[in-house]
Parts: structure tokens; sequence; C-alpha cells
């Protein structure tokens, strides 16, 4: 079997379980930020007046990431962008907007918002470990979503890959995008990532805190928290007992 046989069935199988790494991440992000805490001499600002901006900074990382997601998917045409893991879906392929710009705009969302958690662990190795596990990971998945669309939409596929970074955005590129933004199937697709997000850095918080014996807890944090799992769990009832999200 060639490289390019072998990239394409692992990226199927890799697209089929991509929810798995950020578990994978998750534990071992712990993991990290435990070593750090434990071994000062790993942090990278240390114990100062500064962490607090500097894990300000990290949400901030991790809430681009995720506006990118949002972007992506408000103008993204129907049965494309999903979260389908059975297998690969494009009725249409999506040229203008952010895709105008950049090939695989969801795994720019999805790097950032994972990269501001490997920053807040403070832990040189791990971010590192983080880029490059991603980066194999998600190239044989951006991988095998290309021979899809090469087959499906043949050269309408090959000319916009040519104009088009696959990763790294070209600004210059923007087009306006043909799809009107459509907050209903935002808020279906993407109702768990901004709780997720508030609930990993107030476990991260939690354990500073013991690690530390120090009763120094952020609870503005954890108030943010709160509010975004009440929000998740009414647009969760929303989308299951109700037809107020479904405009797709």
């Amino acid at each position: 079997m060639n490289l390019q046989e072998q990239f394409e069935i692992q990226g199927n199988w890799l697209f089929k379980y991509r929810g798995v790494l950020p578990l994978i991440i998750l534990f071992a992000g712990i993991g990290a930020l435990i070593h750090s805490e434990l071994d000062v001499s790993n942090l990278f600002y240390g114990k100062t007046f500064f962490m607090d901006y500097y894990i300000i900074g990290c949400i901030v990382v991790c809430l681009t990431g995720l506006a990118i997601r949002i972007y992506t998917i408000g103008h993204a045409a129907h049965n494309t962008s999903g979260r389908n893991t059975a297998g690969q879906i494009a009725e249409t392929l999506n040229q203008t907007g952010i895709y105008s710009i950049v090939r695989h705009p969801l795994y720019v969302g999805n790097f950032l918002m994972w990269l501001g958690v490997a920053f807040a662990t403070q832990n040189f190795w791990f971010v590192a470990l983080f880029v490059l596990l991603y980066w194999i990971y998600y190239e044989r998945i951006m991988y095998a979503e290309e021979q899809f669309l090469r087959r499906k939409f043949g050269k309408t596929f090959i000319e916009w890959a040519e104009r088009t970074p696959a990763f790294i955005p070209d600004f210059k590129l923007f087009v306006k995008p043909n799809m009107p933004f459509r907050w209903k199937k935002v808020l279906k697709q993407e109702k768990n990532g901004l709780a997720a997000l508030f609930i990993i850095f107030s476990v991260f918080d939690v354990i500073v805190q013991l690690l530390q014996k120090s009763s120094d807890y952020n609870y503005v944090l954890y108030g943010i928290c709160l509010i975004t799992i009440i929000l998740y769990c009414i647009l969760r009832y929303l989308k299951k007992k109700t037809q107020l999200l479904n405009d797709i």
C-alpha cells in the first residue's frame, strides 16, 4: 500500500474518532499542570502577580478559536462543516467567507481553542508535544477530507485548493460569504464549546489552589462557568424538546 492510500485510510479512521483527541489533550494537560505546580521551575511565569493576566490571555486564545468556529459554521452551506463522524459529507464546496482564506478553518479554530488550554498548563514541553500531536493527527484527517472533495468536485476543488492555503489564512484572498449567517445553526452545533472551555479552566484553577493549599479561588471564573453551563442546558433542551433551533 502506498503512502497516499495509507494517509487516506488513517485520516478517515482518525476523522471517525476525532472526538477522542480532546480527551487525550485534557487528561494529559491536567497531568502537565500538576507537574508544573509541583516543580515551580517548569512554570512560564512562576507564582507571580502576572499569572492572572496570563490565564486571561489563554482564555482569549481559546475564545478566538471558538469565534473562528462560530463564524465558519454560521456561514457554511447546508450539510457541510458538521460534526458527523460516520463519514465525509459535503453537498457543496464552500469557497467564500472564511473558506476563501483557508481550507480548514474549523481545525484552525480547534487548534487555537486547545492551544490556549495547553498554554494554561505553563509546561513548555506539553505545549510542544501538543502542537506536534495536533499536526500529525489533523494532517491525516485534512488529507482524507481533501481526497474526498477532490473526487466529488474535481476541477472546482483543485482550483480552489491551488489558491487557498490549507491551514495558515491569507486574508488578502477574502471573499464575502455567499450564505447568510445562521445563529440557530451555530447554537445547535456549538452549544457545548463555551461551557466546556470555562469548565476546563475552572477545573485547572481548583487543581492549582488545592496543590498550593490556597483559598484564592477565582470565583468570577466559576460564575462565568456556571452561566455557560446553564446556557448549555437551555440550548440542549431546546434542541431535544422543541423545533426552535431547526432552521436547517
